[in-house]
């Protein structure tokens, strides 16, 4: 259970409760129908990466697969791409309460309050991962069953509130004009709605602190999405049934649907809800994304061996402060930035994962253990392609991010494997000067 409340806080994200403003824009009541589509593109990579996980013990999900299928340098550079989206989820969540914070009160717009909050935060969240993983799942259990009894009030209280003519327009008129505008469109809405989803890749990430996770990461992979997809298409359906067209002019739309439906206390009730969704999330990307980068310096040597050092607490305290700091420098960016950021380092990630599965079906190479992914190479063919589909929807500067991202980790990667090389000989030295 504490591994399902994990992906749970990793998959429902800020923009559950930010997004549907943006993605109602781009497709009218259509939105519901594109959140299902991403759910069903995504649950495809998330089934991929459960037969991954079914195959390996090992911490570190994407760049282990990659390594175990591709080799040293494939999977160092998957491991620091997402230690990368680890740290922009975490920045982005923060961000992301930094806004909800503006909402109720201007004091929130100062830029000392702004960054002073968000640091504190940041602090905080070190501290306590500093102490090891028992506070961090009480935490986080907490965190997550507030969130989804949040959202299922809203839902269930909600639905009295529709009014069928808020369903009109289904598709905006500009939509309409044509093939490209329409896919235009859709492209926009679609690549906003994947982003929800993201999360799911973080599960297996912390696997060695896990029990039995070659049998129960897969299925907690496989139930989060559905969960979340039933969540997220009916926190939709029911805002647009209150708010209709008016659900744009609101940078906070669920909280502002569930006070127009039930006064005051609503709008109170979603804010609270929504400070511990963010906040969940956050904690829960202050908790893998060190995790993460400790795995790559102490299973593989892929990274200096320092970073992964551990306190008596077993965390690892290197990982714990380099990606804070990293997070504190991503903070100063944008929420919409940040989440493009996201949604092109988890591609980057799912291809070589899916192409993973597609090698060892072929190879035979580490048999599944719990789970084995259906229907031959079906359903990786088809969570490459759409996988593929989302490079149309990156901006230029988004593209050069990652490419900035790569080519500084290959040029890091040169070094270390020279150190690597360097330490190799001298301790066949020492060696040898002890037989001796």
């Amino acid at each position: 259970m504490s591994i399902y409340f994990l992906g749970i806080n990793g998959v429902i994200v800020s923009g559950a409760f930010l997004i549907p403003q943006t993605i109602y824009k781009d497709m009218n009541l259509m939105s519901v129908f594109i959140t299902i589509c991403a759910a069903l593109t995504v649950s495809m990579v998330a089934l991929c990466y459960a037969d991954l996980s079914s195959r390996f013990t090992g911490s570190g999900a994407a760049w282990l697969y990659s390594y175990h299928a591709f080799g040293r340098f494939t999977g160092y550079e998957l491991g620091i791409y997402t230690w990368f989206l680890g740290c922009c989820t975490y920045a982005a969540e923060i961000v992301a309460l930094l806004t909800i914070l503006k909402t109720l009160s201007p004091v929130f717009s100062n830029h000392a309050v702004y960054y002073g909050i968000a640091i504190g935060i940041i602090v905080l969240f070190t501290i306590i991962n500093l102490f090891g993983r028992t506070i961090v799942k009480l935490v986080d259990n907490l965190s997550s069953a507030a969130k989804m009894i949040t959202i299922l009030i809203f839902i269930i209280i909600g639905a009295f509130f529709i009014h069928k003519m808020n369903f009109t327009p289904v598709i905006p008129k500009a939509a309409t004009l044509g093939v490209g505008p329409y896919f235009k469109h859709f492209g926009a809405a679609f690549s906003v709605v994947f982003y929800m989803f993201t999360g799911f890749s973080f599960i297996p990430i912390a696997a060695k602190q896990m029990n039995n996770p070659e049998k129960n990461i897969p299925k907690v992979l496989i139930s989060v999405m559905i969960t979340v997809t039933i969540l997220y298409a009916l926190m939709m359906l029911v805002a647009i049934g209150i708010l209709g067209s008016k659900m744009v002019n609101y940078s906070t739309p669920i909280a502002v649907a569930f006070q127009k439906a039930v006064g005051d206390w609503g709008y109170v009730l979603v804010i609270a809800g929504m400070l511990i969704s963010v906040i969940g999330v956050a904690f829960a990307g202050s908790f893998n994304t060190p995790s993460l980068i400790a795995s790559l310096a102490n299973e593989h040597a892929m990274l200096p061996k320092w970073i992964g050092k551990k306190n008596k607490h077993d965390a690892a305290w290197v990982a714990i402060l380099l990606s804070a700091i990293i997070t504190m420098i991503l903070i100063t960016q944008s929420y919409l930035f940040l989440v493009s950021c996201i949604v092109l380092a988890s591609f980057i990630q799912y291809v070589p994962s899916i192409l993973a599965v597609i090698k060892f079906k072929h190879t035979n190479e580490f048999p599944n253990n719990g789970f084995k992914l259906p229907f031959g190479y079906v359903i990786p063919a088809l969570a490459l392609i759409i996988s593929c589909y989302m490079v149309t929807n990156f901006t230029w500067k988004t593209i050069l991010v990652g490419v900035v991202v790569g080519v500084l980790a290959a040029v890091a990667y040169f070094f270390i494997e020279k150190d690597e090389i360097i330490e190799e000989k001298h301790q066949k030295y020492l060696s040898k000067m002890r037989n001796k």
